[in-house]
């Protein structure tokens, strides 16, 4: 499901705090391709300084870091009555986890953690804080309701597999972004999955099919690296 904002010209900010430097730039890259606007910071005072300038409506907040920790990052921003708290951490204690929503943390996932519980999470926040998600993508004659599961082309409906449905929605999350092929096996089929690239270029095809004469070129392949929606 696309996360954004009603308005259409606002995404969701979301502020990732960790000093793990490979942490910072899987969620970093996982939650853009999800659609957030992310800003990051790797120790409590940064987190700070960066929630004060780009306003955040989520925070995902580890709680060990140098300097000033993740409860005290927790207690200062609760003070905002619309920004979504999530800590992420290793610390699995259950003192910790209620310490850490005694602060005004939302919710509470230990490291490790499945990304797709990350987002549902970061979802349910959202709802709590009554901030509406666009579930409609327009890009030229494509809309995707997320909500309905519906894909149509210059207003006729297109009937697809639930795959060929996320690679049309990731795809047009990133309009002229070429999305390797590797990238796509992994949001849409998951990271634990044994098979191949070769399952995308079935499945792509597939969709291209389905849209016809017109599929073929709004759906680019760039030989090498993936491929491309061209609105």
């Amino acid at each position: 499901m696309t996360i954004a904002e009603a308005r259409a010209d606002e995404r969701v900010r979301v502020l990732v705090v960790d000093d793990e430097p490979m942490m910072i730039s899987f969620l970093r890259t996982g939650l853009r391709y999800e659609g957030f606007e992310v800003s990051t910071a790797s120790d409590g005072s940064q987190a700070l300084e960066v929630a004060a300038r780009v306003r955040p409506h989520l925070v995902v907040l580890d709680l060990v870091m140098p300097g000033l920790d993740g409860l005290e990052v927790c207690r200062r921003l609760r003070g905002d009555p619309d920004l979504g708290i999530l800590i992420l951490t290793a610390r699995d204690e259950v003192s910790d986890r209620i310490e850490g929503l005694d602060l005004g943390a939302d919710d509470y996932l230990v490291k490790p953690f499945d990304f797709d519980e990350l987002l549902s999470r970061l979802r349910a926040i959202l709802r709590r804080l009554r901030r509406p998600m666009a579930e409609v993508v327009t890009v030229g004659p494509l809309v995707l309701d997320a909500a309905r599961r519906e894909l149509t082309l210059d207003g006729r409906p297109v009937e697809v597999t639930g795959r060929e449905f996320d690679v049309a929605r990731l795809l047009m999350l990133h309009p002229r972004q070429v999305l390797p092929k590797q990238l796509i096996l992994d949001r849409v089929w998951g990271p634990d999955f044994l098979g191949g690239e070769n399952n995308v270029e079935v499945c792509v095809g597939a969709l291209r099919s389905k849209l016809g004469e017109r599929g073929r070129r709004l759906i680019r392949t760039v030989r090498g690296a993936g491929y491309q929606l061209l609105p």
